[in-house]
């Protein structure tokens, strides 16, 4: 069920590196120097990076790894991103994964996901922007998207790596991933780097970012003011 949309907002977010400051978004040296890479889609063909938003602007999520409990109840989630809010707001929706690109399709039936995804097998894009490898100290961040307990969580993507066609994990466990909102062209209006598996932005904050209609996640009706 949509809730009304709020005015598109853009932000540059600054991150501490050693003793100094990442540059604003609106000129990140990185991101050029990650359109050049290129990301595997469902069939197994390449494309650049920069294709997903250099015509249109894109909200990117990058999930830790397809086993992961969290970014399965994450993608779940925005699988219930309405398409006509994406069209309505002339917006992509785009996961990218960093396993063998066939993982994908079995991991949007498993989450119901129908908006694209893609794999950057290499890690090359993760590197380049800066996303971090191991869990940081703030353990109390919790993702508003995550339904299970660690231990349960952690039960559960053992089972689907045992139980799997191949016994992988689906792409690095160390692995962290993020979210931004980019293009058209260079433009990056947003950037998040997870710093732990729940340190998830919440949806609906980018959507609200990249001018996207929201959406109520909870399974409890709406009261509208009359």
């Amino acid at each position: 069920m949509a809730v009304p949309p709020a005015p598109p907002v853009t932000r540059q977010v600054g991150r501490a590196r050693g003793c100094g400051q990442r540059p604003e978004l609106g000129e990140l040296r990185e991101l050029r120097e990650a359109a050049r890479c290129l990301v595997v889609d469902a069939d197994g063909r390449s494309i650049p990076f920069k294709a997903l938003y250099g015509e249109r602007k894109a909200i990117v999520v990058f999930v830790r790894n397809f086993l992961c409990y969290t970014c399965k109840e994450y993608v779940e989630d925005l699988a219930k991103v309405p398409e006509a809010f994406l069209q309505e707001a002339n917006v992509r929706l785009i996961v990218i994964g960093q396993s063998s690109y066939h993982h994908i399709k079995p991991f949007c039936s498993l989450t119901g996901y129908t908006h694209e995804m893609y794999v950057d097998p290499q890690r090359e894009i993760y590197k380049t922007l800066g996303m971090k490898r191991g869990e940081g100290n703030n353990v109390s961040v919790r993702s508003p998207h995550v339904k299970s307990n660690t231990l349960l969580g952690s039960i559960r993507s053992m089972w689907r790596a045992m139980t799997g066609p191949a016994f992988d994990f689906q792409g690095d466990p160390a692995q962290q991933g993020g979210a931004l909102i980019l293009g058209p062209g260079n433009e990056v209006h947003f950037l998040h780097l997870d710093k732990n598996r729940l340190d998830h932005v919440p949806i609906n904050t980018v959507l609200q970012l990249a001018g996207v209609k929201t959406v109520n996640f909870t399974n409890k009706p709406q009261i509208i003011d009359i």
